[in-house]
């Protein structure tokens, strides 16, 4: 069975562009543009993936994301466009995309809005050619821009009237960086009311970050929040609230944030009626893929197709697409999934 995950039909809320790249485009990249990057494509390979047999470590982690291989905004479009369609390998049948046009952006200052528009359009583009569907939200880091800048960069994407972008997201350093930092910033996108909110939080620090983000930034969903599993009472607050974590096990294992994946929470917090999703944040840096996460859960924690099949109606219920969207994909999912359980389950 564990061969057959990689084409069940899966929906994802938690993946970066900028931890997805296609290896093959990005290497080209770097010798076409002169970047000081490795050579051959091995030694490319092993200089921009964490070694997915490494022990945790945070900072080794965080230093494979680099921003300078871009030389035009062509760069930018080629490298969405094969990034996203390579997404077909790995089984996703939605995916709610977040990515930050200052990454791609702030090397060249290219015009942010240019930069938007090319990676939605080249995104779409992957997406209709590979056949599944997809949405984007927004990311701001907070260790890389002030508030003010966060909100000047917010006002831009807002007045794209973009209807694929369902979402803002705040990523980046929770520990130096907490969420309440960033209220003003958050009650502008509520009081426009146009897009909902994700906040990375309780993924390398406790719940009580989590219990901020729900109750300052008015979150709609959390990225990653392992450390709920220490507090029943935000567990309750998540379940009533049906405020969703968006859970990453191999990502949560590299960073350090969850060094035991066997006994990831997870599971423990699926059985007890927390709203989750299975997402793989990364799968590029982390030399792994949404596949090897469903493989892991599977062979950790014995999770069937029938979960499987819960865990991604969750996440499709919790996107940020509209009611309409929804129940259309919705439709589409049930189908898609009865056609994977005639070829794998008769």
């Amino acid at each position: 069975m564990n061969n057959n995950w990689r084409t069940f039909p899966k929906i994802e809320l938690h993946r970066h562009l900028e931890g997805s790249f296609h290896l093959p485009t990005l290497y080209s990249l770097a010798q076409r543009n002169d970047i000081d990057a490795p050579n051959p494509y091995d030694d490319f390979c092993r200089s921009v993936q964490f070694p997915a047999d490494a022990e945790p470590d945070f900072l080794s982690f965080l230093g494979k994301f680099r921003n300078d291989w871009y030389r035009s905004l062509d760069d930018v479009s080629e490298l969405a466009y094969q990034s996203i369609y390579n997404f077909r390998n790995d089984g996703i049948f939605f995916i709610e995309l977040r990515f930050s046009p200052e990454h791609f952006a702030l090397q060249n200052n290219f015009d942010r809005k240019e930069t938007t528009l090319r990676v939605i359009e080249a995104g779409n583009q992957a997406a209709e050619d590979a056949g599944f569907s997809i949405a984007y939200l927004i990311t701001f880091n907070r260790s890389k821009q002030e508030e003010p800048e966060m909100i000047n960069l917010y006002k831009t994407i807002r007045d794209l009237d973009i209807p694929e972008i369902v979402g803002i997201d705040l990523a980046g350093d929770e520990m130096n960086y907490p969420p309440e930092m960033f209220e003003r910033f958050f009650s502008i996108i509520k009081a426009d009311g146009l897009y909902k909110t994700c906040i990375h939080a309780g993924e390398v620090t406790g719940p009580e970050q989590i219990w901020t983000a729900i109750e300052t930034l008015h979150a709609d969903r959390i990225g990653h929040g392992t450390s709920s599993i220490s507090d029943p009472a935000l567990q309750h607050r998540l379940e009533e609230s049906n405020i969703i974590l968006e859970q990453c096990i191999t990502s949560n294992y590299q960073t350090g944030s969850w060094a035991d994946e066997k006994n990831h929470p997870i599971a423990r917090l699926y059985h007890a009626g927390v709203p989750v999703t299975i997402n793989s944040d990364d799968p590029t840096i982390q030399s792994t893929d949404l596949s090897d996460d469903y493989t892991k859960a599977s062979e950790f924690f014995g999770f069937t197709s029938e979960d499987f099949r819960n865990l991604n109606i969750t996440a499709l219920e919790g996107s940020f697409i509209s009611e309409e969207q929804k129940a259309d994909l919705r439709r589409e999912y049930e189908t898609a999934l009865q056609d994977w359980e005639s070829q794998f389950l008769s």
